[in-house]
C-alpha cells in the first residue's frame, strides 16, 4: 500500500505544518486558527458515503471581479485543481496531497497555481465560499479540499467519480 504509508506521512507533514503555524501565530499578532472539527467538514466514519462541499457554496455572481474567470476555468476544466504550486512542483504539503491522490486514481486534470495571483487566490476561496487551498473541482463542481479527497480515495468514492467524468 505505497499509498497509504505516503498519505500518512502526508499527513504527518500537515500536522507539524499546522502545529508550526498555530505556534508561530502569536509571534506575528495573528488570532489562533479556529478549531475545526470532522463534522463540520463533512467527513464520515471510512466506508461511509463523504458529504461533499459542494451543497450550496456557489456565491452569487459579481462578489468577485475574478468570479467569471474562474467559473470559465472551472466549467472548461473536466478535472481542475486550484493549489498552492503546481501538479509537478507542488509548494504544499495539503496540495501535494491532492496531486498524489488524483495521480493514483488516475486522473488526467489541470492545476491553477493560486500563489502566482494573490486575486485569484482570494477570488476562490470566495468563490467556492471555502476558506482553504487546495480546492478541487470535478465536472463544474465543487468537492472540497485535501481532506474530503483523502476520505473519497479511501472509500473509493474518488477512483469513481475521476473515472466517471473522464469517460464523459
Amino acid at each position: 500500500m505505497a499509498f497509504r504509508s505516503l498519505s500518512l506521512q502526508s499527513l504527518a507533514l500537515m500536522a507539524a505544518l499546522l502545529a508550526f503555524c498555530l505556534s508561530t501565530a502569536s509571534a506575528f499578532s495573528l488570532p489562533p486558527a479556529p478549531a475545526l472539527r470532522p463534522a463540520s467538514l463533512g467527513l464520515a466514519p471510512r466506508g461511509a458515503s463523504v458529504q461533499r462541499a459542494s451543497v450550496g457554496l456557489r456565491m452569487q455572481e459579481g462578489k468577485h471581479p475574478l468570479h467569471g474567470a474562474i467559473d470559465k476555468v472551472v466549467n472548461d476544466n473536466k478535472i481542475i485543481l486550484f493549489m498552492k504550486g503546481n501538479k509537478d512542483f507542488p509548494q504544499c504539503g495539503f496540495s501535494n496531497t491532492a496531486v498524489q491522490v488524483l495521480k493514483t486514481c488516475g486522473a488526467e486534470f489541470e492545476t491553477v497555481n493560486v500563489l502566482e495571483n494573490e486575486n485569484i487566490r482570494q477570488g476562490i476561496k470566495m468563490y467556492s465560499n471555502w476558506p482553504t487551498i487546495p480546492q478541487l473541482y470535478i465536472g463544474g463542481e465543487f468537492i472540497g479540499g485535501a481532506d474530503i479527497m483523502i476520505e473519497m480515495y479511501e472509500n473509493g468514492e474518488m477512483r469513481e467519480l475521476v473515472e466517471k467524468t473522464m469517460a464523459e
